[in-house]
């Protein structure tokens, strides 16, 4: 997206609203911060409590900047390999559409690659300090992923509800924000979460989260299709092979 084009659209609060909702549920179902606050809570156990908030605000912060330049300049990296948003669409669509069956089934098994990222690291740097682990493997991979990369970028590629360039991108920003900030609260109360709901309940609200991602995803892929077909007709008119 232009920048100098987008700060002259007009911006709708009711399209930003619409915008937020769809982008907050797609970025919250693939982050997955309830079930990462469980994985939190192991990696800083018996740290003071003032250490653990300082750690939770900082992947926060990292979290942000990750999704942040994911979002804003995703457009510029299509542009750069010439790769076009239909295409992107189609491949993000099945990459959220797939992550997001892997989760509904057995989020068990992304808990597990989670926990191994973490302790792996743990044990190679055990005299370094927690702290010093907040960018990687806290923030990356084991907060935002690949899996989330890829769909703030899918996000970015195009507007899927006919809300105008302003009111797009100011809506998907905020969801950005939104998910940075339900990280830190999560991982700040990592301790009182596992407490108050255990793995099981973790894993019920995980796979709800992850039903939502997979119809996010299925729009996504369908939207991409669409615009193949429109532009494959479009140039079959042009050739004057549908007369």
């Amino acid at each position: 997206m232009h920048l100098p084009h987008v700060l002259t659209q007009q911006v709708r609060i009711s399209d930003v609203t619409a915008i937020w909702l769809m982008a907050y549920s797609a970025l919250f179902s693939i982050v997955n911060p309830l079930g990462a606050s469980l994985i939190f809570a192991q990696t800083t156990l018996g740290r003071p409590r003032a250490q653990v908030v300082r750690l939770a605000r900082t992947v926060g912060f990292y979290s942000f900047i990750i999704l942040m330049v994911s979002v804003w300049l995703g457009g510029w990296i299509l542009s750069f390999f010439r790769i076009t948003i239909d295409a992107l669409r189609v491949s993000g669509g099945l990459v959220v559409a797939s992550r997001a069956w892997a989760l509904l089934l057995a989020p068990e098994e992304s808990e597990a690659r989670k926990e191994r990222q973490v302790f792996d690291h743990d044990t190679a740097n055990a005299d370094n300090d927690l702290g010093d682990r907040a960018f990687f493997p806290l923030a990356m991979p084991f907060t935002v992923g690949p899996g989330s990369i890829a769909v703030a970028i899918a996000l970015s590629s195009g507007r899927t509800l006919g809300a105008s360039a302003a009111s797009y991108i100011i809506g998907l920003s905020l969801a950005v924000l939104a998910v940075s900030l339900t990280v830190v609260i999560f991982y700040t109360y990592a301790e009182r979460i596992v407490s108050s709901l255990g793995r099981t309940g973790a894993r019920i609200v995980s796979r709800l989260a992850a039903l939502i991602l997979l119809c996010i995803g299925i729009q996504i892929l369908f939207a991409g299709l669409e615009g193949f077909v429109v532009s494959t007709l479009k140039h079959m008119r042009q050739l004057n092979l549908l007369d």
